[in-house]
C-alpha cells in the first residue's frame, strides 16, 4: 500500500532562537522542505512578546547568540553586557534576514491542533488561519515560558483603567509618566521592570507575595579590549558553554561552604557580588544548593545586602524572603531594584504583612481591606513554564490521546525531548530537559543539533517512525526525581515545581543534570550512538 506523500518534512511551532535554529539546521544541512509557524508577527518569540519596559537578556550576551554561524560571532557588536529586547530582536531579524528564514515562515498564524496519523506516520497539523497540512515530523520550538498566567482575581473586568501582562505590553511602550501605577508580581521580570516605572510613575505601588533574593546585574558597556579576546578565542568559548554545567562560563567552586574560614568566604562572596551576574547562583560553594546549612551561610551574605540597601528597617525586612532556600527559585538579576524601595513615590504592599489582594476595584486594587488606588495595572506575574506552552498545542498521538490527558500528573518525556504515545514530535528544550537551568541558546543549540541528526539517521536507514519507549520514559522521570531530590529546589513554592499555577500538579519541570549541559549534552550523544536507546524506530 503506497503512503501518503506529506506537503512537509517538518513542521515547527515557533520561531524565537529554537524555530529558527531548528529552520537552518533542517532545511540547510538536511535539505528538508520546512515550515514554520509563528503566532507573532515576526520572528523572536520571546524577544517579540516581552516588551516590557527594562526587558533584557540575563545572560551574557557574547554567549547569548547562535554559535553556528562563526562568522557573524566576528561581525555583531552588542551595545552591552545584557542587551535590552529590542537589541535582541534586532539581531534574530539580522539572523532571519541574512539566512533567507523567513520564505519558509507563516507568521500571524497560530497551531491551533495536531494529530497524528498511524497508517500514514504523519502529523496533520491545523491552524487559526483554516490551513491544514501533513508533516512526517512535528517540532515543538513554543519556548519554555509563553504560556502567560494571568490571575483569576475578581473585578478585573470593572477596572476603569489600563492593564497590562508583561509579555503582552503594546509596541509603542506605554507612557508612565503622572500616572499611579501597580505592579503585581516581585519575580525576575518585575525586578527588571519595577525600577524603570519607577522612575516615570507619580506613584508606584508594588505588590509582593514572595520577596525574591536579588543579585546585581552589574549591567554596562563591555571593555572594547574584552571583545576583542572574546571574538579571538570563540571557538575555546563555545567549547567551554557546551561542556560547561550551566551553558555559561560560572563554575561551582570544588569545596563546601565550611572548607574555608568565615573571613575568606567573605572575599569570595564580595568578589561575586561585584562581578555581578549568575556568579553568585551558579558559581558558589557546591553544596549551597544541596545542604540547607551551607544556604544559610550564603543567604545570610544577601540578606546583610539587602538590609545595608534599603533604608527603611521595616520595608527591608518585607523585602528579605522567609520561606525558601536562597537558589530554589529563578535568580532575577537587579539593576537598583533595592533602590527603588527607597525612593519617596514607591510603596511596597506585602501579603504576609499588609494582606493579600483580595480583588479589583474600579478604582485599583483592594488587598488586606485597604484599597490602593491605580491608572495602570501590570501584571508581573509570569507564565504556566514548560507545559502550559505545549499543552496549550492541543496535540494527540497514538490512538488520538491528548498530550493534557497523558501528563495530568505532570510531564512525561525522554530526555526532555520526545514522548511515548507521540511518535514523531520532538520537543526543543521541553520539560525534564535542562532548558530554564541553562543559558538557553546553549540548551536550545544541542537539542536541534540532535534532532537533526537523528532525522538524518532515520532518512539514511529508510525510517519513517520514531518513538519514545515507555520504559525509557518512566526510567528518565525517576532519574530526573531522583537527583533533584538530593537538592534543595523541591523545598520551593518556584514555578520549577508548578507552584506558581493553582491546581497544577507539583513536580520539577526541568531537569538537573549531575553533571551539566555537558553531562547531558554527552548522555544525548551515547544514546544516539547506541542506535537511539529507548526509541522504537519503525
Amino acid at each position: 500500500m503506497a503512503q501518503a506523500r506529506p506537503d512537509f518534512d517538518a513542521v515547527v511551532i515557533g520561531a524565537g532562537f529554537s524555530g529558527m535554529h531548528a529552520l537552518k539546521s533542517l532545511r540547510d544541512r538536511l535539505g528538508l522542505k520546512v515550515r514554520v509557524y509563528e503566532a507573532g508577527e515576526t520572528v523572536g518569540g520571546t524577544w517579540y512578546w516581552n516588551r516590557y519596559p527594562g526587558a533584557r537578556c540575563d545572560s551574557d550576551s557574547y554567549i547569548y547568540c547562535f554559535t553556528w554561524d562563526r562568522q557573524l560571532l566576528q561581525d555583531w557588536e552588542w551595545s552591552e553586557r545584557y542587551p535590552e529586547q529590542p537589541e535582541i530582536l534586532r539581531y534574530l531579524e539580522h539572523v532571519a534576514k541574512r539566512h533567507d528564514l523567513k520564505r519558509d515562515m507563516r507568521f500571524n498564524t497560530r497551531v491551533t491542533g495536531a494529530e497524528f496519523d498511524e497508517a500514514n506516520d504523519l502529523w496533520t497539523i491545523h491552524t487559526n488561519q483554516d490551513e491544514t497540512v501533513t508533516a512526517r515530523f512535528l517540532i515543538t520550538a513554543v519556548g519554555t515560558l509563553s504560556h502567560r498566567n494571568i490571575p483569576q482575581v475578581k473585578g478585573l473586568d470593572r477596572f476603569q483603567g489600563r492593564w497590562y501582562h508583561t509579555s503582552a505590553f503594546p509596541k509603542g511602550g506605554v507612557d508612565f509618566t503622572g500616572k499611579r501605577v501597580a505592579v503585581v508580581g516581585t519575580g525576575a521580570t518585575a525586578v527588571q521592570a519595577i525600577p524603570v516605572i519607577a522612575q516615570q510613575a507619580k506613584q508606584l505601588t508594588v505588590f509582593q507575595r514572595t520577596a525574591n533574593y536579588c543579585v546585581p546585574a552589574r549591567n554596562g558597556k563591555v571593555d572594547p579590549e574584552v571583545v576583542a579576546a572574546r571574538k579571538a578565542e570563540y571557538d575555546d568559548i563555545v567549547r567551554r558553554i557546551r561542556e560547561s554545567p550551566f551553558g555559561q562560563e560560572h563554575y561551582p567552586i570544588p569545596k563546601s561552604v565550611f572548607d574555608v574560614t568565615p573571613e575568606e568566604r567573605e572575599r569570595i562572596f564580595d568578589a561575586m557580588w561585584d562581578k555581578g551576574g549568575f556568579a553568585f547562583w551558579i558559581g558558589n560553594f557546591q553544596d549551597m544548593l544541596s545542604n540547607p546549612e551551607a544556604n544559610e551561610i550564603c543567604a545570610d551574605y544577601l540578606r546583610r545586602r539587602i538590609r545595608r540597601t534599603v533604608k527603611d528597617p521595616e520595608v527591608a525586612e518585607r523585602l528579605i524572603p522567609k520561606s525558601h532556600y536562597y537558589g530554589t527559585k529563578r535568580q532575577p538579576l537587579d539593576t537598583n531594584y533595592y533602590e527603588t524601595f527607597n525612593k519617596d513615590n514607591v510603596l511596597l504592599v506585602d501579603a504576609k504583612t499588609d494582606g493579600e489582594i483580595e480583588e479589583i476595584t474600579e478604582r485599583g486594587i483592594r488587598a488586606g481591606g485597604k484599597e490602593y488606588e491605580a491608572d495602570i495595572i501590570v501584571f508581573a506575574t509570569g507564565f504556566d513554564a514548560m507545559t502550559g506552552p505545549l499543552k496549550a498545542l492541543n496535540l494527540r498521538g497514538r490512538g488520538g490521546r491528548k498530550l493534557e490527558e497523558a501528563w495530568q500528573d505532570g510531564p512525561h518525556t525522554y530526555l526532555g525531548i520526545a514522548v511515548a504515545g507521540f511518535p514523531n514530535l520532538f520537543t526543543i528544550t521541553g520539560p525534564q530537559s535542562p532548558s530554564v537551568l541553562t543559558n538557553m541558546p546553549a540548551a536550545i543549540e544541542q537539542h536541534v543539533e540532535w534532532v537533526t541528526d537523528c532525522i538524518e539517521a532515520m532518512r539514511k536507514e529508510g525510517r519513517r517512525r520514531i518513538e519514545a519507549e515507555s520504559e525509557a520514559q518512566e526510567a528518565w522521570g525517576r532519574h530526573v526525581n531522583e537527583v533533584i531530590s538530593g537538592t534543595l529546589f523541591p523545598t520551593a513554592n518556584s514555578w520549577y515545581m508548578g507552584a506558581n499555577i493553582p491546581g497544577k500538579p507539583r513536580t520539577f519541570l526541568p531537569y538537573l543534570d549531575p553533571a551539566g549541559l555537558g553531562g547531558y549534552r554527552k548522555r544525548c550523544e551515547e544514546i544516539a550512538a547506541r542506535g537511539y536507546e529507548g526509541f522504537a524506530l519503525a
